[in-house]
């Protein structure tokens, strides 16, 4: 039995009528890593409810249909300033339509949970880009996924 405090955690594969995939930048220079959308999961909250704040907070988007849990990861790395372990987190494929970014929370907000951008990126821009995402190989997952669809049982897709 492991005695590791791991946060839930709900995050969301943003993709848009033409394939592009909203990401978030969390830190600055070479500490900066792109993410998908979402967090912890908090006391009582479903993955779904998190996910519809998170996406509000970051993104400000509101209308979506959730669809299903695609991936799964776990890290381990101390969070919430030492609150926790590490994270587990569940990936959910959302499809909407395109849409400008407009977080609901201020950037002084959003800075102070380490968020310094949000943007929409292309596979092609993903896949040639010269920074770091996580998971790691989020380009060739999603190339995956857009190709074959979501797979049939939660893939781990590692750091």
């Amino acid at each position: 039995m492991s005695d590791l405090r791991l946060r839930r955690a709900a995050r969301a594969l943003v993709l848009d009528e033409r394939d592009r995939i909203l990401l978030v930048r969390f830190g600055e220079g070479e500490h900066a890593v792109w993410l998908t959308t979402g967090g912890g999961i908090e006391t009582g909250e479903s993955d779904e409810r998190a996910l519809r704040r998170e996406l509000l907070e970051e993104a400000g988007l509101e209308e979506f249909e959730l669809g299903p849990p695609v991936w799964t990861r776990t890290v381990h790395a101390p969070l919430d300033g030492g609150r926790f372990d590490g994270q587990c987190e569940r990936y959910y494929l959302v499809r909407v339509r395109s849409f400008e970014p407009a977080p609901r929370l201020s950037w002084a907000e959003l800075r102070e949970e380490g968020m310094t951008a949000v943007r929409w990126w292309t596979l092609e821009e993903l896949e040639t880009a010269d920074v770091r995402f996580a998971p790691r190989r989020l380009p060739l997952l999603l190339r995956e996924l857009l190709r074959h669809g979501p797979p049939a049982e939660l893939l781990d897709v590692g750091l």
